[in-house]
Parts: structure tokens; sequence; C-alpha cells
């Protein structure tokens, strides 16, 4: 759901709670929780006529949940309620939902699954902070393996397990459509705050939906993605450009993340400056793991890193 102009060249942002029919048998209700981490809000997704799946519940906001179940025709059900990954405002209204319709809810796992050999060890040793927005409660009736097929009356889903953003993360395909949650998105590239996000997974699963093939993507947050392949490659080659950028700054004097971001980021908001550092952790991260940086000391979030 883009945004739109009014006849004095205005741009105006899509309401939440209206629902927008995206194509046959695809209908959108935008989420009342815009931030500069959600653009609009979430994007919930109704696929279906009759029985009907439930993509994104989005965040545990009463608006919201009235707003999904009055987007519904005379006599239609919820059947299934998937969840792309564990993250409150995709995640959170997916049990309250499930009481309300008598759906179950699937995803590939709770808060901590999927995630990398690399991101267990980081958690495990307890500095590398991360769950930002994480729903630790969040536990599926049903799990989702990569892979697994999931159909109602006129629809038919094939899961695929795409980690990076978050380990848990699903996407699923659509015949020519793809959901891709917060993995590839139109406005903005994705967090990747470890141990949560992982930049070898995400790049792996950038590689695994450009695959797919899609004709449409449709995203977690931010409008419908026109040319999937071309924004897949751009994302792809943006988390390039970071690496060689965090490596640049490493060659010049040795850092943390916090103080690498600002280095770095130089156009970035204050504000969104954690988030930045969280990416420049991920990087670092993975380079130390391929022996190309190293910490001063234990690998945390506040570690000094300089080039091998």
């Amino acid at each position: 759901m883009a945004d739109r102009e009014d006849a004095a060249g205005r741009r105006i942002s899509p309401t939440p709670g209206q629902v927008r029919q995206v194509a046959p048998g695809l209908r959108q209700v935008l989420a009342p929780n815009p931030s500069p981490m959600t653009l609009h809000g979430t994007n919930t997704w109704i696929l279906g006529t009759g029985r009907v799946a439930v993509i994104d519940p989005g965040p545990a906001l009463p608006a919201h949940l009235s707003a999904i179940l009055a987007a519904l025709a005379p006599g239609e059900v919820v059947s299934h309620i998937l969840v792309t990954h564990a993250h409150l405002d995709h995640a959170s209204l997916a049990r309250p939902l499930a009481e309300a319709t008598g759906a179950p809810v699937l995803a590939f796992g709770d808060a901590l699954a999927g995630r990398s050999p690399a991101m267990q060890r980081l958690a495990a040793a307890g500095g590398g902070g991360g769950g930002e927005g994480t729903d630790h409660g969040f536990v599926p009736d049903e799990m989702l393996a990569d892979g697994a097929e999931i159909a109602g009356e006129d629809w038919t889903l094939t899961a695929l397990h795409t980690p990076g953003h978050f380990g848990n993360h699903l996407s699923f395909a659509w015949g020519e459509r793809l959901f891709t949650g917060d993995q590839v998105m139109g406005w903005a590239s994705s967090l990747i705050s470890p141990p949560d996000g992982d930049v070898a997974q995400y790049l792996a699963s950038l590689e695994r939906l450009a695959a797919v093939g899609a004709r449409v993507a449709h995203a977690g947050h931010g409008p419908d993605i026109a040319d999937p392949a071309a924004r897949i490659a751009e994302l792809g080659a943006h988390r390039r450009q970071r690496e060689a950028e965090v490596l640049e700054a490493l060659a010049e004097a040795p850092g943390d993340a916090a103080g690498l971001a600002a280095r770095i980021y130089t156009d970035t908001p204050p504000a969104l400056l954690g988030a930045a550092a969280r990416n420049v952790l991920a990087h670092l991260v993975d380079l130390t793991g391929r022996g190309i940086v190293a910490p001063r000391g234990p690998l945390t979030a506040a570690a000094v890193f300089e080039r091998v």
C-alpha cells in the first residue's frame, strides 16, 4: 500500500483498517502501528475466499483485530493464521485472532527457532544483545518445515524458510507472488540484529527468493514490490557495500559497532543509529567467523574490532 497524492500533489499516507483488494483472492489490511521501523504499519494479508488464510496478523491491538474480522465477507471464516516471524509487530495478534476464530497458528517455530550455529554460540555467550521487538512468548500451534504446502479451498502456499532478518523467518510463495515479511521490503533494507539476525543467512535467503522468479512481492511493511528480482539484487548489493564500508573503516582505525556505525551512517538520523549499530555488529560477527576481523577480547556487542 503506497502513498497517494491529493489534487495538490501532496502525499497522503494509507489509512489503517481500510481493506485494499490487491488481486483476485487477496486483500490487505494495514495495522495502526506506524514508526520509523514499520513505515505506515504492518501489512496483514487475507488470502482466498470462503475459508481464508491470514498472513501476519500483526500487533496485538484491539482495533486491528476488529479490522481483520470486519474485512471478512459474510460467511467467511479464517482457517489458517500464518506468521512470517516472531517479531511483535507481526506475531503478537496471532493468539488473540486464533481465540476469536478457532484457526491454528502456523510458523517455522518459536522465537529461537532457525538460528544459525554462529548465532546460537553468540546467544549462549550472552554478550551480543539483540532481542529488539521479539515476541518471546510466541509459540505456533503447528510448525511449518521448509517447503511445506498449506492449502485452502482456492489457494495453495509454499513455505520457504528464509532466515536472516530473523531465524524463524518464513516467506510464502503463491503462484507468481511472494509474501516476504521483513526479509525483502521495497522502502528500506532489513534490520539484521544478532543473534536474531544473521548476515550470511540473509544473503543466502535473498538468493533463495530470487530463484523463485516471482512477478510481484508483498512485504510486511510498505508498498508492493513490482520487480522482486531487481529489488533482491539491490538489497544484496547494499549488504556487500556495507561490508566493504565496515572493512574500510576498520582499515582506518579499530572500533566498536556503535562507533563504526557513526562513522559509516553519516546521513542517518540519530534516532536510527542504534539500529545501524546492530547492522554493523551483524557484519562484524560474520567477518569474525570468516577470519577477516577479530574482536579485542570476547565477541560482544561492545567489543572493539580490528582487521586481522
